[in-house]
């Protein structure tokens, strides 16, 4: 990412193109909503292969815990302090 770019602007800027591109693709659809929030992760070129198969296997991966259950452990792992009330909201 661009120095000069914010992960804020980043964030605005997927958000706003996945959910124009996603409406188009099912009248159900319609109405889809990011929520306000995010977390933003930062990882290293010697990461790159397990956020890989990390991703590849997600859907497999949220049959035994949920996304919240994995976000909080995220959290922890990487010592990020948080409030529940504003993590959901």
């Amino acid at each position: 990412m661009a120095r000069t770019v914010t992960v804020a602007q980043r964030v605005e800027e997927l958000k706003t193109s996945s959910s124009m591109w996603l409406k188009t693709q099912s009248r159900t659809l319609t109405n889809f909503a990011w929520q306000a929030g995010y977390g933003a992760f930062s990882v290293g070129p010697g990461s790159l292969a397990a956020l890989n198969r990390s991703i590849d296997t997600q859907a497999q991966h949220h049959r035994t815990r949920t996304f919240q259950q994995e976000y909080r452990i995220l959290l922890k792992r990487y010592g990020v302090d948080y409030d529940e009330r504003y993590v959901w909201g």
